[in-house]
């Protein structure tokens, strides 16, 4: 059964930068030898992600690019993806947009930011990935 996990930012050094906590998924996901993609609301996120993930940790290197920036999307284990960009779905997906992960993968996450206001359409969303047989669960971050 696939999964659909939303983390909820809390935590001070998420609330200042969320993509710091997307950083960390991205590096438990390689860490554990999952193919990520990101899907990134606009290409100035994904640039931002990009630019993040080279400086997140001095100890880990996680490999990856923005999709479409080369050939090799497919032999890169971290692949992030601005919305013009349709990029094939991996088992994992780290869903930063604003719908819902319509395709297939195996787990998808979803980033919750600490606005009050931006929490109502995840509840939606919340109910989309349940009605499509996910098993949804909650963390705070």
């Amino acid at each position: 059964m696939p999964r659909a996990d939303f983390y909820l930012i809390a935590k001070p050094r998420f609330l200042t930068e969320p993509l710091k906590l997307v950083c960390e998924l991205a590096r438990k996901a390689y860490d554990a030898n999952l193919w990520t993609l990101i899907l990134a609301r606009d290409a100035e996120q994904a640039e931002a992600l990009d630019e993040l993930l080279w400086a997140f940790d001095d100890e880990a290197y996680i490999p990856h690019q923005i999709a479409g920036t080369d050939e090799e999307d497919d032999l890169t284990p971290v692949l992030i993806a601005a919305p013009e960009f349709d990029a094939p779905a991996r088992a994992l997906v780290i869903n930063l947009r604003d719908a819902a992960f319509e395709g297939a993968c195996e787990r998808v996450l979803e980033v919750v930011p600490a606005d009050p206001a931006a929490r109502e359409p995840l509840r939606e969303r919340w109910k989309q990935y349940k009605a499509r047989g996910f098993a949804v669960n909650k963390y705070d971050m």
